[in-house]
């Protein structure tokens, strides 16, 4: 595979993780059995692994841009889906944590994600108009 796909590939993984990571944070929230700090901890996990995928996503649409490659939008779209369903899960757990453990980065962090999976899946979706690679002629190259 080209190095584009690989990178659409870890991108939906770091989508999957940041969700995963969100999703047992809030789980722990509602009954935690020690005193934590939600806030630092969701801070860490969107430098952990939500920027890095938003940034690997991008990284492989400007690489397939040129040509367009079907199965890295697909897997940019999947990990837009991932995250949208994944915060609205996360988002729908918040009631259910205690008032003390609500900080703002957590009630936060779901919306602004659901928000940025939108433009991520519309960019995978441009990678689906397939452009044939151009010829080069390396005799008489331009």
């Amino acid at each position: 595979m080209a190095v584009e796909k690989w990178v659409a590939a870890a991108s939906f993984a770091m989508f999957a993780l940041f969700v995963a990571e969100l999703i047992s944070v809030s789980h722990f929230l509602k009954n935690p059995s020690y005193d934590i700090d939600p806030s630092s901890s969701v801070l860490e996990f969107i430098s952990i692994s939500g920027a890095p995928a938003l940034v690997l996503a991008g990284s492989s649409f400007l690489l397939a841009r040129k040509y367009g490659s079907i199965l890295c939008g697909s897997l940019i779209i999947a990990g837009g889906v991932v995250t949208l369903i994944g915060m609205d899960y996360v988002n729908t757990m918040i009631p259910l944590i205690a008032p003390a453990y609500v900080v703002p980065e957590l009630a936060l962090t779901p919306t602004v994600f659901m928000g940025v999976s939108i433009p991520v899946m519309i960019t995978g979706g441009l990678l689906f108009r397939l452009k044939p690679r151009p010829k080069r002629d390396y005799v008489f190259d331009r």
